[in-house]
Formats: structure tokens, C-alpha cells, sequence
């Protein structure tokens, strides 16, 4: 155990040294020493936030820098050894949560210091941070009854459970299948880059030819560019049914009956709480107030959104039919179609747009944006230990002062999910000792690898993506908050989170932005005038299809949060179905089973709150309304945005530091503009 790296302190975590057999004893060894330091903080008759609140947060944090790289490298470096040590830890960590947030002697001692004479002088972020600790004790079950008590912590660990058989089921199902091909017949119409990827895949198995994955890099080319329809088909196939009873791999790591157990552990965590229903529950730490208020925004939306979009389908047909001949269309034809028909409206495609997008300019040009907005730099320290050779590690710096820290993890692998997503590594806080501790990020992608000696060239949707979640980063990276559970994302509201991160998205369609971040990888010369008018003419192409997309997604995880109890595969299936008829235009096919890989619902923390993407987009568009008006880059603007959103955590109520930025209530007006959408009296 003296050996043990994940019992140690780390500025950062050492990656080389962590082991599997490391995880578990150096969990429970953590769980155990920090039952006995909470036992006794309980007890205190006298408490202050330096007796109390302090050293309990030290506790979370020791066990956070344990698990917070155990958990980063199931995710990015997957494997059956550390999978298993990932495993076996979740019930003892659910266990502790519960025994923790069900600890009546501490949730008294919290009492007692909100209602001491002390509370008043403590800062905003300490009064925050209690206030928070309460609500979450009860959320926790704490004035349950012991039966019940019991009940709650056996579904959370339960839940933990499920959340991680869906992920590791995904992730299974979608290394599972792959398509060899001895020559490039079938792919005929796919560029360059996505062959020489695919060549990539079977040389890594040393097989001769070209490998079709699941994987994203693989996937997306196929379905935009094939020319063989069949294949199309069969690889679109492939991916809908992913962990399910359909597909070519029906029945194999199914994860039907995991959702089932979910929904119904749900709703019994809801009303053991005292909630009808668990969107209720959800509702209880985000910004909107009620299910009525958010399926009422959704359908709001939805109206607005929907008769734009079914014009937008219908002339998608029209253009199959006329210019492609093809008279049915399906959904493996959706997005080759569509792309047909951005290059004859458009003259534009994202391969044209490729060469202009090298990720080293790219992400060069993301921290050029970050200085001119916030006054940061980013300095590469090589140094830092790194978990794969692909990662980088950067300092923020703030004139020459280090503030924070991020890994930036960009490349599809192997062993790592798909998707991209920020995490926190540290959490910026002010240690017993009185050191302050700084902020450290993961920042991850999936994007297509160098291959052949060659960069990597990004996609404009790509650089979208990489954007978007540095904005996460930055949220965490440049808190001023000193205490964990308002530093960074720590207590924003989940319908706010996105805001920073859409937000960023912005600085990507605009001139004085993509004169930073693009370059030709040959010339390094920035885009043309005459693409840069294509690229943004074509912004808004399907814009409303692309919005009631997304309210699909929503409304569905919502509904289906709010209207059942305990449904089985076939209502979940039925709900979707209906969601779709009400506000969908594309075409379905009965063997869809898009909620089996619904991973940010069913294996992560968007459940009954999908909605929030869209929420927090009406938050971002109107913030950017606000550059707009005093120029994107106006560093007045931009060191407000940084002083009341970003600085801020969740030391405030999300409502009420956009009102102190924008200097009053959002307006939905930006969105809509922003998406191309013509408002309702415009008709």
C-alpha cells in the first residue's frame, strides 16, 4: 500500500505508475480513513466553516484525485484489467456517497453552521456551498426513515451499476462489428482522407485492404459521401442497432433490459424522495422550475421549428428525386443526400474545408480566440506525465502566472468511447495548508488520426466540436471560486453548464475568428473570401431539421422521465415512436434502436435534463448577441463575460449571473436568429 500512487498526493495524476491492482485497495483504503474523519467532524458541537465545511472538503478531494484518473482512463484507455478494478469500486463509491449524504449527525453540524452567528460573515461561495450541502442531504434521503434509507442507497448503487453495463455495453457493441473490404470499389465518392483512414484501420490489424468501424472517423465518412447505397445501408444498419435485439449483432450485449431497470429505479428513487415523478426530481437543481415549464419550451420550439423543417425535408426529396433519381428515401440516404444538395446550393463541403483546418492551427488558433477574449495564454508543458502518446498538457497562464492546467486528448482509438466531453482532472480550491490548489481539465475528442506521415485535418464540424468543449474547459480553468463545490462547473446548474461551451462555438463562423484559427496545411494561407461566403451561407442549411433533432432527443428523454413508470423495451420504444410522429420529418425504419446507445441519458448525466442543451443555447446565443453589439473580440465584453459567468462557478443562481452579464432576462430571439429560424409572426 506504502507503494500505492493513487494514495499519494499529486499535482498531477501520475498515469505511468497507476495500476489496475492499485485501484480497489486504494479506494476502500481512502473510503475507510475518510468514514473515520467524517464520524468525528459530526460530532463537534461547535462548528465553523474551518471545522466543518473545510476539512470535509479535503476528504472529497483526496478521494477525488484517486478516482478522477481511474475513471478518465476507463474512459480514454480502456481495457479488461482496468475495466473490472472500475467495477468493483462503483458500489463502495455509491455506497459512500449514500452513507454520507444520509449522515444525520453531519447533516445537523451543516444545520448548525447555517444557522450560527458565523454564517453571515462567510463569503458568497461558503454560504453557497452550505446551502447547497443541505439541499443535496436531502436529496439524499437524509430525514427518510431508515427502511427507506436503506432502500435509496441499494438503488443508487444499483443505478452505478446500470450506468456503467450501459456505457461498457456500447462500447462493446461498437467495437464488435467491422466490414473488410479488399479493394476500394465500395467506396467510391469517399475522399481521400477518410481511405487513407479506413487503410489506417486494417493496416493497426494487420490486414490488407480497408476496415469499416463504428467508430465515428469511419462511420461519418460512409454515411456522407458513399456512392454504394447498399453500403450505406448496411453500415447504417449497424450503427442504429448497436446493444440491442436488431441488427447484425442482435441479442449480443443488449441494453434493453438495462434501460428498463433504470427507468423503473428511477421512479422509485423519485417517489422515496417525495417527487411524482424523476423529472421532478431532476428539476430540483437546475433552473427551470417545473416538467410543465420545460415540455412547454420544448414544444414552444418545436412550433416554431417544425413547418421550416418539413419544407427543408421536402425539398431534400425533391433533390433525391430530380438530380439523384431516387423516389424513396431512407434514412441511410439522409445524410448523403443532404450533402449532395449543400455542394449544387452551396458549392461547399467539409472537405473542401479540410485543408484550412490542420488540428495543430486549429487548436493554435482556439487558444489566439482565448487570449484575445479572456487575456490567457496556453504554454505546452511536455513535461507533465501523459497517459497515451497523443496527448498534449498545457498551463493557462495569466500573465506569467500558471492559474490552471489541461490534457487535450483529441484522436480516435481503441479502448476509448466515443463522443467528446470535458472532465475535471482538479478542482481549484484553497487546501488546509492554505495552498491553492489550481484547476486541471480533460479535455477529449474523436476525431479522425494523423495517418501516412500526414497532419490531421479537422472538419469545420470538427472544429465546432473542439471549441465547444475548451468553452467547458474554460469554465472549469478560470473559476476565482475557492471552495470545490462552487469552483468551476462544481454547482452550476445543468440547464446553465452549456452555456460557456456553446458560446465558443460563435467564434468559429466569424472573419475576424477563422482568420485565427484556419490555414491551409500547404500554405498556410487563411480561407478564402469566397469559401468563407459559402461557409456561412450555408450555416443555417437544415438548421430547423437540425433543431427538431434535437427536441426529439429532449422531448423524449423528458416524456419519458415524466410520463412512465416502470415501461418495458416495447413503451419505450412506443414513446419514441410518438415523439417522433408529433415532431420529426425524416423517415424511420422499425428496426432504430437509437436508445440503446442514448449514452448521455442512460449512462450519464443528462437524464431528464437532454433538454438542457437546448436551454442553456438560448442562454449562449444571447450572450453573444452582446459581442455582436460591442464587436466579438471587445475586451470590455469579453473580461465581463469572464468576470460575471466564468469567474463566477456556482457561487451565484445561474439566472442571476446572466442577468448580471446581459443586464437583464434572456431573450429566445438570438436562438432563433442564430438558427435561421423566422419567428412566428413573420409568416
Amino acid at each position: 500500500m506504502s507503494n500505492n500512487p493513487l494514495l499519494a498526493h499529486h499535482t498531477l495524476p501520475p498515469f505511468e505508475a497507476i495500476r489496475p491492482e492499485h485501484v480497489v485497495p486504494a479506494i476502500e483504503q481512502i473510503i475507510a480513513d475518510n468514514r473515520q474523519a467524517t464520524d468525528a467532524l459530526a460530532q463537534q458541537q461547535t462548528v465553523t466553516w474551518e471545522t466543518l465545511a473545510a476539512p470535509l472538503e479535503e476528504l472529497d478531494d483526496r478521494l477525488s484525485q484517486a478516482w478522477s484518473p481511474v475513471s478518465h482512463l476507463n474512459s480514454t484507455m480502456n481495457n479488461e484489467a482496468l475495466r473490472e478494478a472500475y467495477q468493483q469500486c462503483l458500489g463502495m463509491l455509491s455506497e459512500y456517497s449514500t452513507w454520507v449524504g444520509q449522515n444525520t449527525a453531519l447533516f445537523e453540524a451543516f444545520e448548525r453552521l447555517r444557522h450560527s452567528d458565523d454564517f453571515a460573515s462567510l463569503d458568497e461561495g461558503q454560504r453557497k456551498a452550505v446551502d447547497n450541502t443541505l439541499r443535496n442531504f436531502r436529496l439524499a434521503g437524509v430525514d427518510l426513515p431508515d427502511d427507506k434509507k436503506r432502500r435509496y442507497g441499494e438503488i443508487q448503487a444499483r443505478l452505478s451499476e446500470l450506468g456503467n453495463t450501459f456505457s461498457n455495453q456500447l462500447l462493446d457493441a461498437t467495437q464488435a462489428w467491422h466490414k473488410s473490404l479488399d479493394d476500394d470499389t465500395q467506396l467510391t465518392g469517399l475522399p481521400e482522407s477518410a481511405r487513407e483512414t479506413l487503410k489506417a484501420n486494417a493496416d493497426a490489424k494487420n490486414e490488407s485492404g480497408y476496415r469499416l468501424t463504428l467508430d465515428v472517423p469511419s462511420f461519418l465518412p460512409v454515411m456522407t459521401f458513399a456512392e454504394d447505397r447498399e453500403l450505406r445501408r448496411e453500415v447504417y444498419t449497424a450503427y442504429v442497432t448497436r446493444a440491442s435485439d436488431q441488427g447484425p449483432t442482435a441479442g449480443e450485449n443488449d441494453n434493453a433490459p438495462v434501460i428498463e431497470e433504470t427507468l423503473k429505479l428511477r421512479h422509485e428513487l423519485a417517489q422515496l424522495l417525495g417527487f411524482d415523478t424523476y423529472a421532478d426530481y431532476s428539476l430540483a437543481t437546475k433552473m427551470a422550475d417545473s416538467p410543465n415549464q420545460v415540455l412547454g419550451f420544448l414544444e414552444d420550439l418545436a412550433t416554431r421549428a417544425h413547418p421550416q423543417a418539413q419544407q427543408e425535408f421536402n425539398e431534400l426529396e425533391a433533390f433525391a428525386r430530380e438530380s439523384l433519381g431516387m423516389s424513396d428515401l431512407q434514412p441511410w440516404d439522409i445524410g448523403f443526400v443532404s450533402e449532395k444538395l449543400r455542394q449544387a446550393r452551396y458549392d461547399i463541403s467539409q472537405e473542401q474545408l479540410r485543408p484550412y483546418f490542420p488540428a495543430t492551427r486549429a487548436v493554435e488558433g482556439l487558444f489566439k480566440v482565448t487570449r484575445k477574449l479572456y487575456g490567457v495564454t496556453m504554454a505546452e508543458n511536455p513535461e507533465a506525465p501523459r497517459y497515451h502518446a497523443d496527448v498534449r498538457y498545457f498551463d493557462v497562464l495569466d500573465g506569467d502566472k500558471p492559474i490552471a492546467g489541461f490534457y487535450l486528448d483529441l484522436y480516435a482509438r481503441e479502448g476509448k468511447r466515443g463522443g467528446a466531453w470535458m472532465d475535471v482532472c482538479r478542482t481549484r480550491r484553497e487546501r488546509e495548508n492554505g495552498e491553492l490548489q489550481l484547476p486541471v481539465a480533460y479535455l477529449t475528442c474523436n476525431f479522425t488520426p494523423p495517418v501516412g506521415g500526414k497532419p490531421a485535418l479537422l472538419t469545420h464540424d470538427e472544429v465546432l466540436t473542439l471549441f465547444h468543449e475548451f468553452g467547458h474547459g474554460l469554465h472549469h480553468m478560470l473559476t476565482r471560486q475557492t471552495v470545490a463545490d462552487v469552483s468551476g462547473i462544481s454547482g452550476v446548474a445543468w440547464d446553465a453548464v452549456e452555456l460557456p461551451s456553446q458560446f465558443m462555438e460563435n467564434f468559429c463562423w466569424e472573419r475576424d475568428g477563422l482568420d485565427l484559427i484556419a490555414g491551409h496545411v500547404d500554405t498556410g494561407e487563411k480561407l478564402p473570401d469566397d469559401l468563407l461566403d459559402k461557409l456561412q451561407a450555408a450555416r443555417n442549411f437544415q438548421s430547423a431539421m437540425q433543431m427538431v433533432r434535437q427536441l426529439e432527443f429532449s422531448l423524449f428523454d423528458f416524456r419519458l422521465h415524466h410520463e412512465l413508470e416502470a415501461p418495458s423495451a416495447a413503451d419505450v420504444q412506443a414513446l419514441l415512436d410518438d415523439v417522433r410522429a408529433k415532431v420529426s420529418v425524416v423517415p424511420t425504419v422499425p428496426f432504430n434502436r437509437f436508445q440503446n446507445g442514448f449514452a448521455h441519458i442512460f449512462a450519464g448525466g443528462y437524464a431528464a435534463g437532454y433538454y438542457s442543451y437546448k436551454w442553456a443555447e438560448v442562454l449562449s446565443a444571447d450572450a453573444y448577441s452582446a459581442f455582436e453589439e460591442a464587436g466579438i473580440f471587445d475586451p470590455e465584453t469579453g473580461q465581463r463575460f469572464r468576470e460575471e459567468i466564468l469567474e463566477r462557478g456556482g457561487s451565484r443562481e445561474a439566472a442571476d449571473l446572466f442577468a448580471a452579464f446581459r443586464g437583464r432576462e434572456p431573450s429566445i430571439e438570438p436562438l432563433l436568429r442564430h438558427s435561421g429560424i423566422e419567428p412566428k409572426d413573420a409568416a
